[in-house]
């Protein structure tokens, strides 16, 4: 719930002077440093890896932390922000086409039933009858940061057998925070005169401050207290209600405004990532991962 803040913060500092490279920039920076503090404070055990962990951890933190991020961010600065939560909430449908076709597990027909009706959803909210009146980049920019938070969730999966949630994020952080700094821009490098701009719901550094703190370490935080209490199959759902919550952030706060056939179409794509969670999920009960002190899952802020 926290991290469908991002959207209309980000917004808002890019509505500013900031591009959307500077935003992720910072908002993975400085994530990456609360994490690492906190850690090195609290568990600095955790921080120890071996040289094997290191290939899980930058398809992690380039695709799961940096990929998503960056196209969820450019996408908000091109279409609605409510669009560009929709659009990176088809990753289940990504999910459930690789487990059907990679790993060749057999899928109940509830679970295709679903990816028709998310694609007929996402077909009404892009609008498509109207050759995608919205920006295409911001569409592309929105399916990109879909396939990476599908990385995310395929990469996570397989890595929490072996690796605590805390060193995966910890660790995710820094090499996104990196990748960004040597590919798109560094932190140290905003202007400072656009930090200080105001906009109206305040200074550009304190809505940077925000998305780092509330919107990724925060959100971080509360999925994994989530998921230490409740099934992942319920938390998975639950995380479905962001994109609606991000819809009514921005039209609170930004004022954007979607037709009655999108809202529509967005409860369509809603309803059927909703169907296609339930049925790639194990059984209540069912523990992919132990669910010990040292062992939990941790979900994508956008």
């Amino acid at each position: 719930m926290f991290s469908a803040s991002s959207g209309p913060l980000a917004k808002q500092a890019m509505a500013a002077g900031l591009t959307p490279q500077q935003v992720v920039s910072v908002r993975i920076s400085l994530a990456a440093l609360l994490f690492l503090g906190g850690l090195a404070v609290v568990k600095p055990r955790l921080l120890r890896i071996r040289l094997a962990d290191w290939r899980v951890l930058l398809g992690f933190g380039l695709f799961g932390v940096a990929g998503v991020q960056a196209m969820y961010f450019i996408a908000v600065a091109r279409v609605p922000v409510g669009i560009a939560m929709l659009l990176e909430f088809t990753a289940p449908v990504l999910v459930a086409l690789w487990v059907r076709f990679v790993r060749g597990t057999v899928l109940p027909a509830k679970a295709w039933a679903g990816t028709a009706l998310a694609l007929l959803g996402l077909a009404m909210v892009a609008q498509v009858w109207e050759g995608l009146r919205l920006d295409a980049i911001g569409l592309l920019a929105g399916v990109g940061a879909a396939v990476c938070a599908a990385c995310y969730f395929l990469i996570g999966e397989h890595a929490l057998t072996t690796r605590h949630p805390l060193t995966m994020a910890t660790y995710g952080m820094l090499v996104g925070a990196v990748a960004v700094a040597v590919v798109l821009t560094p932190p140290w490098a905003l202007p400072g005169e656009i930090l200080a701009r105001e906009t109206p719901i305040g200074p550009v550094w304190t809505l940077l401050a925000g998305i780092a703190v509330f919107s990724t370490v925060i959100a971080y935080t509360f999925g994994m207290s989530a998921l230490r209490h409740l099934p992942s199959n319920v938390v998975s759902v639950l995380s479905l209600a962001e994109p609606v919550i991000a819809t009514a952030a921005a039209w609170a706060l930004l004022n954007e405004q979607l037709s009655v056939i999108q809202i529509i179409g967005g409860l369509t794509l809603l309803g059927g990532a909703f169907l296609v969670q339930r049925a790639s999920q194990p059984p209540v009960g069912h523990q992919v991962h132990p669910a010990t002190d040292d062992m939990a899952s941790v979900r994508p802020a956008s």
